[in-house]
């Protein structure tokens, strides 16, 4: 797979799991503090080097991202996590089956 479009597809899945968590958590579509993680999220995966070898960020053996921005990830993708499969079915069916195959 070209590295560009894996790149692409992960920046897709980390703003989809973003956005739901702010519309939930926030009442927004992308409030100040949720705009600032995508950005920070976008920027590490643009810039990621195992891109090549990792299939998504949580499976980096050397991961990237400063502590505060790693625990608002955590918690984004927590509670996200689950609840994509109600609202993005297709990318969470492609996500598992990319990490299975790894």
């Amino acid at each position: 797979m070209d590295i560009n479009l894996k790149k692409d597809k992960e920046k897709k899945i980390v703003k989809e799991m973003i956005l739901l968590y702010c519309k939930k958590k926030h009442k927004k579509n992308l409030c100040n503090e949720c705009n600032e993680v995508l950005q920070y999220a976008y920027k590490r995966i643009t810039n990621c080097p195992f891109t090549k070898e990792k299939t998504f960020c949580s499976n980096c053996k050397s991961p990237c991202y400063n502590s505060k921005m790693k625990e608002k990830i955590k918690t984004i993708m927590k509670f996200s996590g689950p609840r994509m499969l109600f609202y993005h079915p297709i990318l969470v069916i492609k996500h598992l089956f990319l990490n299975f195959k790894k």
